[in-house]
């Protein structure tokens, strides 16, 4: 059995829907991030102050944070060695106008992944996004292969024995979902925080998730995959290989 995978962290890796929070207070400037990470597939959420990222932190995991260090209510380095102190893994990348180097040493110190000064080219920073969390969670590689599955994360292809597999985004994030947490059990409720983050508790069922799992389950079996993807009724779903 080949697999080429490479698995970093101990938690529920979310790679599928890469979620990202953008902690800054000029309105303009993040939704300029917000649209451009959008467009680029991912899933972004906000902050404008320090007790709002404070709390969205308590409650869930991102694969990336854009923090600034100026924020209403607290500073951005609190807010980092808060999220440190609870051992969460969560890339965090510091945006901000302060470029000295003082500012940036106590922020690679205190537990950032990178430092990009303000004023910066949005395709920079999408750029710095995606090699944070592909080297978080896969290494350098911008393939996964397993057995006879291939998925392309720059390309964003899908392939069984080199035939293309056609995904919708969701049925594409939660392929991603599932390899990425290999031989592990992921709940529904998990499942729909990674495709909906905090909008998740305002759905009444999860009759959006079985539609989706089935469909990409569908598209899997008819180009000949090896029925990794495992129904644990009254439980969730596994990818076991």
């Amino acid at each position: 059995m080949r697999v080429v995978f490479r698995m970093f962290s101990k938690s529920l890796c979310s790679f599928g829907v890469m979620k990202i929070l953008i902690v800054e207070d000029e309105p303009d400037l993040a939704a300029s991030i917000g649209a451009y990470l959008s467009d680029e597939h991912y899933r972004c959420e906000f902050a404008a102050d320090y007790a709002t990222a404070l709390e969205k932190i308590d409650l869930y995991a991102y694969d990336c944070i854009l923090l600034d260090l100026m924020l209403p209510g607290g500073s951005g380095l609190k807010l980092l060695e808060e999220l440190r102190a609870q051992q969460k893994q969560d890339g965090v990348i510091i945006i901000s106008a302060k470029d000295a180097i003082e500012d940036k040493v106590a922020g690679l110190q205190t537990g950032a992944d990178d430092y990009l000064a303000k004023p910066f080219h949005l395709p920079e920073l999408a750029a710095r996004v995606h090699s944070l969390i592909r080297r978080k969670q896969f290494g350098t590689t911008n393939v996964i292969e397993q057995n006879e599955l291939k998925i392309d994360l720059l390309a964003k292809t899908v392939t069984v024995e080199d035939r293309e597999v056609v995904l919708t985004k969701k049925e594409y994030d939660l392929l991603l979902l599932f390899v990425s947490n290999r031989n592990k059990v992921i709940s529904k409720s998990a499942i729909a925080e990674q495709l909906s983050g905090d909008m998740a508790d305002m759905f009444d069922s999860y009759d959006f998730i079985y539609a989706h799992v089935k469909n990409l389950k569908r598209k899997l079996q008819e180009a000949g995959y090896g029925n990794y993807l495992k129904t644990l009724y009254g439980t969730g779903y596994k990818w076991v290989i």
